[in-house]
């Protein structure tokens, strides 16, 4: 594709503001052609609904979503049946089977879909998945901390059926495991916290059982947590211990840290979509999703005191 892609940012929050809009305008084959959003935009081309995108006639080429995940899924339907490729924020959608149909539909009209999970862009995880690949696994654990009156202040949807509550920022963690590890993944035992008066979790705990005989890892997300946000992952194997601190950005080796070339993860993120679009390829990649999904069917639930922003 010779010209630049025309996009089109719909859902103009904290995340487009601070990781989005800096990426696009980085990135020299996009031209932001377009942003949706219900809220307050500061730029000349703006559009209440996707649907007023729509019928405005404005020549796009490509849909970004950074809208919060319910209500998703029938936006970006929207746009693949204007004709326009999508990229999705994580998690993708509020459910698997909606992902699934996505990457029906996008490959029924020919379009691309991308399910974008920065986390697999952060510095360290690249190279720890090459460090793993001929590795044994024998265990491991997963430590996911932060507090969401930090990172989401105010955003209730966060807490509301879909929303997904710790898993919103733990999934980050999940997509690390899933790009990683060289094995399979599934839920051993795992516990809810729900607070009581919200309908997500904001506390988690539990195992992974692997395909690799008796290797198990273990995770604790808290989204409530006191002190610095802590994003850690450490992987046991039969040559030694690898670690993934600050949510994957930097790798240790046997507590050495290692050299890694530093990223800019939205970045990297959009270089990717612009190549698939080029090459006419999707990424949909679902296994974070389905790692949540299983932990709520088969997790325990408990309830703690009610929670207030």
């Amino acid at each position: 594709m010779s010209k630049p892609i025309r996009l089109a940012l719909v859902g103009i929050g904290k995340i487009a503001r601070s990781q989005h809009l800096p990426a696009i305008d980085r990135v020299g084959r996009l031209d932001l052609t377009a942003m949706v959003s219900t809220g307050a935009v500061d730029d000349d081309v703006r559009f209440e609904t996707l649907s007023d995108l729509v019928a405005s006639g404005l020549a796009i080429d490509a849909v970004s979503f950074a809208t919060p995940p319910v209500g998703r899924f029938e936006l970006a339907v929207e746009a693949l049946a204007a004709g326009w490729h999508v990229m999705l924020e994580k998690p993708p959608t509020a459910t698997v089977s909606e992902l699934e149909e996505l990457r029906r539909v996008a490959g029924e009209k020919g379009r691309t879909v991308f399910a974008a999970w920065h986390s697999h862009e952060a510095a360290g995880v690249g190279a720890a998945r090459q460090w793993l690949a001929d590795r044994r696994i024998l265990g491991g654990e997963v430590f996911w901390h932060e507090n969401v009156r930090d990172f989401h202040p105010g955003q209730e949807w966060i807490f509301a059926p879909g929303g997904l509550g710790v898993f919103d920022p733990a999934i980050n963690a999940l997509s690390i495991l899933t790009e990683i590890l060289p094995c399979s993944l599934f839920v051993e035992e795992a516990s809810l916290v729900f607070p009581a008066n919200r309908h997500a979790p904001i506390r988690s705990r539990g195992a992974f059982a692997t395909s690799q005989a008796e290797a198990r890892i273990a995770f604790d997300l808290d989204f409530e947590s006191a002190g610095e946000a802590q994003w850690d992952i450490a992987i046991r194997t039969d040559r030694g211990v690898l670690e993934l601190r600050n949510g994957g950005a930097d790798l240790y080796i046997e507590g050495v840290k290692q050299a890694v070339a530093r990223t800019s993860e939205y970045e990297a993120l959009y270089e990717r979509f612009v190549g698939l679009v080029e090459r006419g390829e999707s990424d949909v990649d679902g296994r974070p999703l389905q790692l949540v999904a299983d932990i709520f069917l088969t997790g325990g639930r408990e309830t703690c005191e009610p929670f207030a922003f």
